[in-house]
Parts: structure tokens; sequence; C-alpha cells
């Protein structure tokens, strides 16, 4: 454990200044340093300045799963080429052909992962900040003897922040035990519905019928209950912030299936009915209106040529 905190020493200290800076923004405005809303305000601060750095990393995730779900028809083809051979040859000529379908598509099955992955570290880094503040133990930069001992006495409507779901249940703390159940049900739920809004309405037609779409929406079903992990084994304090983060990605993912679509999705299509009506795509009628003899008129800003009448006799 030692060794994975060496490790995360720098962001250990980029936790701590952030918490300290947002604390003491929120002390300097007349908040009780010791109050527990003082202290979920900077835990949500921490959450804005974590999602906001990672928004680029975000918008590339976007478009790598998008072209996942792009590729997924070509992938099955490769698939079903090589169903059934399981000699070494066909393994290798099945692996060279995906990745080189990966890299004409300029994706890749772990990038729509890193998001997550980046924010595992800045999790476990707060996790420790936590933990060695609810120790009565100073950190390795700005969390000081100060704020060690303001965040051991922060509650929230009587339940101590640092206080776990086991320890609320064997300390008879029912608050800490109500709140931290409350949380992992509304984790699940916007998990879930997250995953559901993409599943449902930000994937093509023809990726619907693909495996891999049939294999998301079995883990579509399992992946929110991971949350009921991080809600017994981590303080209240850390499932506020993963909670809040939740409830970023939740919004984010609206707005972007909202404003970016995939195309042939039924996003995709409710985004172009709603430019449709405001006027900003034109109307199938616009497109090839017919003249007086019930042809369609030629488009604007061109005129037909003059033939002459050595080419016009050729014609006849």
């Amino acid at each position: 454990m030692e060794f994975i905190e060496t490790i995360l020493w720098p962001l250990r200290w980029l936790v701590e200044l952030v918490l300290m800076l947002w604390h003491q923004l929120f002390t300097w405005i007349g908040m009780d340093p010791a109050g527990g809303v003082t202290w979920v305000l900077s835990i949500i601060g921490l959450v804005i300045v974590v999602r906001s750095a990672l928004i680029p990393v975000t918008v590339r995730q976007i478009k790598s799963q998008r072209r996942m779900m792009e590729v997924a028809p070509e992938l099955k083809k490769i698939q079903a080429k090589y169903k059934g051979k399981n000699d070494q040859f066909s393994r290798e000529a099945m692996s060279r052909e995906t990745m080189a379908l990966y890299k004409k598509h300029g994706t890749n099955p772990f990038a729509s992962c890193l998001p997550i992955l980046i924010q595992m570290p800045i999790f476990f880094s707060l996790f420790y900040v936590l933990r060695h503040a609810a120790e009565n133990t100073v950190g390795i930069a700005f969390m000081n003897e100060a704020l060690t001992k303001s965040f051991n006495q922060a509650e929230i409507f009587g339940a101590p922040l640092k206080m776990t779901f086991t320890q609320g249940w064997e300390g008879g703390n029912w608050m800490v035990v109500t709140l931290l159940g409350l949380i992992m049900v509304l984790m699940i739920a916007s998990q879930f519905f997250t995953q559901l809004q993409i599943m449902s309405k930000n994937v093509s037609d023809e990726t619907k019928t693909s495996p891999m779409y049939k294999q998301q929406r079995i883990m579509l079903y399992i992946i929110p209950f991971a949350f009921l992990f991080s809600g017994i084994a981590f303080p209240l304090a850390l499932n506020i912030y993963w909670f809040t983060s939740n409830l970023w990605t939740m919004g984010q993912q609206y707005i972007v299936i909202k404003n970016m679509p995939t195309p042939g999705s039924d996003a995709w299509r409710a985004r172009q009915a709603r430019l449709q009506a405001k006027g900003k795509l034109p109307t199938s009628g616009d497109e090839g209106k017919e003249n007086g003899n019930g042809s369609a008129s030629e488009p604007q800003g061109q005129r037909q040529q003059p033939i002459s009448a050595k080419r016009a006799k050729k014609k006849k």
C-alpha cells in the first residue's frame, strides 16, 4: 500500500491543493471551516476541476465509442470469416485484420475506457487524502493539522463525512447508513440511466444488430452494481465525490446525445427533425420542387448551355 501511495504522490499533492483552495474560498465567504456543508462543497469543487480538465479526453472517448460502433459490422465480417478456424495461422490473420480495421478507423477497444482509467488514480488519491485525515494524520502538503482536524469534525445531517457504511452500521449511526444507502441507490440508477441513454438513443440501427451491441446490453445491467462495493467500502465523503462525478457524466451525456448524436441513431433523427422544424435543414419538398410541367426544376444559378445546329442534328 505504501508503494501505491508513493506512486500517487503527485496526484495526492494536487488533490490536497484543490481541496484546500475550495475550503479556503468557502471559509472566506463566512462558512464554518468544520461544517459538513463546507467540506461537501469543497469535494464538489474538486469534481468540477477534475471533470473540466478531462473534457478533451472525454471528447476523444465519445469519438472513439462512435467509431467502435461504426466498425462493428466490419468486425462481424472478420469474425465470421475465421469462425471455426482455431489454428495459429488463422488466429494471427484474424488479429492482423482486426488491428488493421481499428487503425483504418482510428480507434481501439481501450480508447473508450480512457477517462475512467484517468479518473481512478485521482479517486484513489482522494481516498488516501481523506483516510489519512480521518486518522488524524496530516497530508503531504496542504492538508495541515488545522484542515485535518476540521475534516474530522465535519458532519452532514449528523453523519460524519469520514465514516463508512460498515462503521456506521457497527456504531449504530443510522444517518450514515441511510445516506450511504441512498447514495448507492442513486449512483446505480444514474449509471444505468446514462448507459441506457447511449444504448437506446445514440446507437445506429445497423450497430444494434451486431454482437458487440448485444454484449454491451448485458453489461448495462451488470456494471452499475459495482457501486455497491464503493458504497460499503469507502467513506461518505468519497461516495459524495463519486456520486457528483456520476451526475456530471449523466448531464454531459445528455448534451452530447442531443447535440452530437451518432448518425443513423434515434437521437440523430430527432436532431434532424428539430433542425428541420427550425428551418435549418431543407425539407423533403424543397429537394426537387416541381415546375409547372410536373418535372423537377433545375437548381438555381445554372442555365442550360446553348446547343449548336450541328449538334442538334446529330442528336436527331
